[in-house]
């Protein structure tokens, strides 16, 4: 296996193609090397098996824009100040008024995209994008050569060809199509022509599928195919979304086959993983043992699969238990083309010392996050943070605090705030101290505040 430098008098090898396939919305037990007992990913799967596996991974943000922010910049959602999905969606009669929070990734911010363009890399983002309303904020303004299908939306009108729906316009940047064409398809070979026209040379390819989002359509026959499987006691027990995860995963499968026809595996570094928890909401999935889904603060709304390849020769699977987080991603390509240099991505650490086994821990203090909004998923504004098992939830509706061991406790069941004074106040002050390194914006009184007319906003 090649993650590092070659050896003396060896000819320096090329630069890695690198590829992150970041999956919308896909929950921590939605695969099947994470134990789901209805979702086939063979595909995937498979590359957990030559690859890394990580169990404790975290997406930057419980919705999907902070952490895509993050993935392009390396910088915590709380630095960027943009904390929430883009445009988000206001209670505007909760307790807390909502800052005046960023709704777009800043030009000046410099992506990963631009990182590997300076350095002769082609660089292609396919798929979505969410991360400003106006076009300058679009990926052809962010580092990328190529942009197919990214906008400022973040759901597409539908999942089938002319990918439209009424009161939505069909997809920018995403011409042509046939009928009964489906999208998780026509993005897969969107991306595996990218792959082929720039096979002679470096690549960044940034595949962000719309699927497994909103709204949740797939194939007839993968529908009744999933459909018949289903068994009554079942975790997972909805056959649509089940179909929808399949597809997901013959995607990767394809593009997995086209880079080893090219002769490209082998150089080529993979990033798997999702923008956050599964979406538990109209029963759509589940993420047990995990508590809660998307827009929550609980395990279930960040904790995510993360799948590394690296370049170099085949390698039996690694089960890796150290958390990691978004910002670790750019950490890492940057770590893997400048050897160290890492000033640019403050926020996230690179992974090749873990993956290269030279260490057994990061060098981290902990693990932070930062929603100072409402969301339909059943979350008040709050912060939280992990700091080796302990994990600390602040609420700012009634500075309500829990405190959790997610060593003995996944599920997070036992509040141990009344028994763990020192951990907890030890927590509180380091999660004081980061909000304050950061500057990240705080919620206020609400003025407008009306108890019943809020209870409205939660489904």
């Amino acid at each position: 296996m090649l993650i590092g430098a070659c050896q003396p008098n060896e000819r320096e090898p090329a630069p890695p193609n690198i590829i992150i396939f970041l999956v919308d919305d896909l929950g921590w037990a939605d695969l099947g090397c994470y134990g789901s007992d209805l979702h086939e990913t063979p595909h995937i799967d498979q590359l957990a098996r030559s690859s890394y596996r990580f169990t404790n991974a975290y997406s930057a943000c419980t919705v999907c824009s902070p952490t895509r922010a993050a993935i392009m910049s390396g910088k915590y959602p709380a630095r960027l100040n943009l904390t929430d999905w883009i445009t988000g969606s206001v209670n505007q009669y909760g307790k807390l008024s909502v800052p005046d929070w960023r709704m777009y990734l800043p030009q000046e911010e410099e992506t990963i995209a631009e990182f590997l363009k300076e350095r002769g890399y082609a660089t292609a983002h396919v798929g979505k994008w969410h991360l400003g309303e106006d076009t300058i904020y679009y990926p052809q303004y962010q580092g990328f050569d190529v942009n197919v299908a990214g906008y400022s939306k973040g759901s597409p009108p539908s999942h089938f060809y002319p990918y439209e729906r009424k009161g939505r316009e069909s997809i920018p940047y995403l011409e042509g199509g046939e009928k009964g064409e489906y999208l998780a398809d026509r993005l897969t070979d969107e991306a595996i022509g990218f792959i082929r026209e720039n096979a002679g040379q470096p690549f960044f390819l940034n595949f962000d599928h719309y699927s497994v989002h909103t709204p949740i359509q797939a194939k007839d026959s993968l529908k009744e195919y999933y459909q018949r499987k289903i068994i009554p006691g079942q975790q997972h027990d909805n056959p649509v979304y089940a179909a929808m995860v399949h597809s997901t995963d013959e995607s990767l499968g394809r593009m997995m086959q086209t880079l080893d026809s090219l002769d490209l595996t082998k150089n080529t570094f993979i990033f798997f993983t999702s923008d956050n928890g599964g979406l538990i909401l109209w029963d759509i999935t589940s993420n047990a043992p995990l508590r809660s889904g998307k827009g929550s603060p609980y395990e279930g709304g960040t904790r995510v699969p993360m799948i590394i390849k690296p370049a170099g020769e085949h390698m039996q699977g690694i089960q890796l238990d150290e958390p990691v987080i978004s910002m670790d991603i750019p950490a890492t390509i940057r770590d893997l083309l400048t050897e160290g240099d890492q000033a640019v991505y403050e926020d996230g650490k690179s992974l090749l010392p873990l993956l290269k086994g030279d260490v057994p821990t990061l060098e981290r203090e902990a693990l932070y996050w930062h929603y100072p909004h409402y969301h339909r998923g059943g979350s008040s504004p709050y912060s939280a943070v992990r700091r080796g098992n302990y994990k600390l939830i602040h609420y700012y509706e009634d500075g309500r605090q829990e405190l959790y061991h997610l060593g003995n406790d996944i599920s997070e069941q036992e509040d141990l705030s009344s028994r763990e004074a020192k951990v907890l106040q030890q927590l509180q002050q380091e999660l004081e101290r980061w909000k304050d390194e950061v500057n990240a914006q705080l919620p206020q009184p609400n003025p407008d505040y009306d108890s019943l007319k809020a209870l409205e906003y939660y489904p």
